[in-house]
């Protein structure tokens, strides 16, 4: 799953793409590098992010879903928590809605995903952007994630969701610190035997920068290694800014883990 931010603040490459004709370029060197799944989003959700309106969310994101939908190049993706902005993209042609509130914040999401026969994925937060990485807690963080990941694909299915339209995403980084995140990777197994396909979103992220003492743009290496253990630990979907180089691990890892 490819990356494509039409946003001017995200935390890595925030104003790279804010302009459609940028982004849909992106998105179709991301696809031309082997992307499946292309992910557009128009609002940050980098810790302290500020919330944007409906309608310039709807503004950033349309012209891109529908120019990289009539490409055909690879599914679109809609990142988002926005109810009209999920209908519109789907309209224009995204195949999955992203939603990091995992159909908390708009739970009429979970209904347009059935009605429109579209997959999602569902991902768990502690708290909001605003506020997820003030002081986060758990007794233990995978049994926590877990019980979240499996009510909301309860909600979900409740809804009319078929549960194999339904993707998890234990939200690293979203709400949790270093020790969280690395709990996570080392205990995926226990997420994955939900039996819904697992989505790793390790890209770049903060965590990897302390571990390794590198800026946003020099985490490479430690996305690699995350996305392998990921992997070798059962998960399915890996959403990166850097395909190629992603895809080119994950072949190996694939190999050896088969041989």
């Amino acid at each position: 799953m490819g990356i494509v931010n039409v946003t001017p603040d995200s935390f890595s490459d925030g104003g790279m793409f804010l302009d459609a004709r940028e982004a849909v370029a992106h998105g179709r060197r991301l696809a031309a590098d082997g992307a499946q799944i292309v992910d557009v989003g128009g609002e940050s959700t980098r810790p302290g992010a500020e919330p944007v309106s409906e309608e310039e969310e709807l503004g950033r994101v349309v012209p891109v879903v529908e120019r990289l939908a009539q490409g055909g190049e690879a599914r679109v993706s809609i990142d988002t928590t926005k109810l009209e902005v999920a209908r519109t993209a789907i309209q224009a042609g995204a195949r999955v809605v992203n939603d990091v509130s995992a159909f908390r914040r708009d739970p009429e999401i979970a209904g347009l995903v059935a009605s429109a026969g579209a997959d999602c994925c569902l991902m768990h937060m502690l708290g909001e952007p605003r506020t997820m990485q003030a002081d986060p807690r758990y007794d233990d963080v995978v049994s926590e994630v877990k019980a979240f990941l499996e009510e909301r694909l309860a909600f979900a299915t409740s809804e009319g969701v078929p549960e194999d339209r339904v993707w998890l995403d234990p939200g690293i980084g979203f709400g949790k610190t270093v020790d969280h995140n690395l709990e996570l990777l080392r205990r995926l197994d226990e997420l994955v035997a939900i039996g819904r396909p697992l989505v790793i979103g390790a890209s770049r992220k903060s965590f990897l920068g302390r571990l390794t003492d590198r800026p946003e743009e020099d985490r490479l290496a430690g996305t690699v290694a995350a996305n392998v253990l990921a992997y070798e630990r059962g998960a399915a979907i890996f959403r990166v800014h850097d395909v190629a180089e992603a895809r080119a691990a994950l072949r190996v890892a694939a190999a050896t883990v088969a041989a």
